[in-house]
């Protein structure tokens, strides 16, 4: 007998994030039309989480596939060290004036952890390429990374900035550097040794923005750079916060001559009710990094920078180069679905349906406010979240799972961060589907509850 896909799957397959040890069957997907995913029995989901948050224009949308074809009969590949194609230019020109920033160079990876990956490496090779003509020896020293060679490069004049601010309950991304500058949590327990040391504060608010800003004053010569996900710190919790604290708060960070890195890799390309998050804030970041939305289909990855941290990398000494690449940078397929996502994104439809699932957001929220057991319930564009149930908040409460097996069985696919329930549905989502998804959570929500609880 054939055997399934499923079964085929769990022979060969080792899936991200998963407990395989008891863990449910994966779905086999078949086809994916729009908002919806459809598995080999004809069975559809409703895609309420735009599958990672990536499929902003929904599954399988013809002009994206079509642009992506185009590109394939043309060029589907070449190396991207000493060639060039069109749409990785035409990219890079489009995005320019959309960004929330001076940039002016960009550098194309494939995700979102190589993304705030490069950033990271940009930042801390910018301030050791300011060394002048420290010799090969004080040069060593200062890379040491110990206390002896900090020492020794600090009696030679060379850079003191190398620590790396970030917030709590950040995340970055999974690769090492990503990792570094994250919260220390169940992501990176098992790798706790191996990562590199991070200035944590707390996200900014009117009770301790005066003690942040005084922190920064007294570590501003160590600091190289400050990296954070603005407004919505996405895999943490889903947590949000204020656009004028985190506008004073980079105000007092840029006046002590700290880069700023804005991880826009989830609220990038509409997410938070503007194109990015940063048009909210007066104050514009020195680099910005970018995936998910910005192809909505397939893996891309963009660190934008303004031409003052490119120029640093400009010298007749080859050692300031920025040696750093991927096999696929600048793939022309992945930047063709770029261009294609963002013809949609900027089309008044699209619009449209971001204000409209904003709006049915807020009304939503009215609802859930209602319920005790519901906490902390909060909307941001268009992505909507709050805790359920009882137990430590947290990526590992159980009532994740039991909200994901529960949903798939009603043709909808959410998927908890622990308690922290949120939907950030495809933008192309009806609002007849957006409104099954609100009502299987009220049902849900009002059965944990119990009778008279709302």
């Amino acid at each position: 007998m054939e055997r399934t896909l499923t079964e085929r799957d769990r022979q060969a397959i080792w899936h991200p994030y998963t407990q395989h040890k008891n863990n449910l069957a994966p779905i086999p997907v078949v086809q994916g039309k729009g908002s919806l995913l459809f598995d080999e029995k004809g069975n559809s989901y409703i895609d309420a989480i735009s599958s990672w948050w990536v499929s902003i224009h929904g599954h399988a949308n013809p002009y994206i596939a079509g642009k992506i074809y185009e590109q394939a009969l043309k060029l589907e590949h070449v190396i991207f060290t000493g060639f060039t194609h069109e749409p990785a230019v035409e990219l890079a020109e489009r995005l320019f004036p959309l960004l929330p920033g001076d940039f002016s160079k960009v550098f194309y990876s494939d995700n979102g952890s190589t993304a705030v990956e490069v950033a990271i490496k940009m930042a801390i090779q910018y301030w050791r390429n300011q060394e002048g003509d420290a010799g090969p020896a004080e040069r060593a020293a200062g890379g040491a990374g110990d206390e002896a060679g900090a020492r020794a490069a600090g009696r030679n004049g060379m850079r003191t900035r190398n620590k790396i601010l970030a917030f709590r309950n950040a995340y970055h991304g999974d690769t090492f550097g990503a990792m570094s500058v994250s919260e220390r949590s169940v992501f990176t327990a098992a790798f706790g040794d191996y990562l590199f040391g991070t200035l944590f504060i707390d996200t900014p608010e009117e009770g301790n923005i005066e003690a942040l800003k005084s922190m920064i004053a007294e570590k501003a010569g160590e600091i190289a750079c400050f990296i954070y996900e603005p407004l919505l710190q996405g895999a943490g919790g889903m947590k949000m916060y204020e656009p004028e604290m985190l506008d004073e708060l980079l105000g007092a960070v840029q006046a002590a001559g700290i880069l700023c890195i804005a991880d826009e890799v989830l609220t990038g390309f509409g997410r938070t009710g503007k194109l990015f998050a940063g048009g909210w804030l007066r104050h514009k970041a020195d680099m910005i990094c970018l995936s998910k939305g910005l192809t909505g289909t397939t893996a891309l990855g963009v660190t934008a920078t303004t031409e003052r941290i490119f120029s640093a990398f400009l010298s007749d000494d080859k050692t300031k180069t920025l040696f750093h690449g991927h096999s696929f940078t600048a793939n022309p397929l992945a930047c063709a679905a770029a261009l294609a996502s963002l013809d949609l994104l900027e089309k008044e439809e699209c619009r449209r349906s971001l204000d409209a699932i904003a709006e049915r957001h807020r009304t939503f929220a009215a609802k859930l406010e209602s319920y005790p057991v519901v906490r902390n319930v909060r909307v941001l564009g268009t992505v909507i979240a709050f805790e359920v149930g009882e137990g430590r908040d947290g990526y590992i409460n159980p009532v994740a799972g039991a909200i994901t097996q529960e949903s798939l069985l009603n043709g909808i696919y959410l998927r908890p961060l622990g308690n922290t329930v949120y939907i950030m549905p495809p933008y192309c989502i009806t609002m007849e589907e957006l409104e099954r998804v609100y009502a299987f959570l009220l049902g849900y929500i009002a059965r944990i509850a119990g009778p008279g609880a709302a």
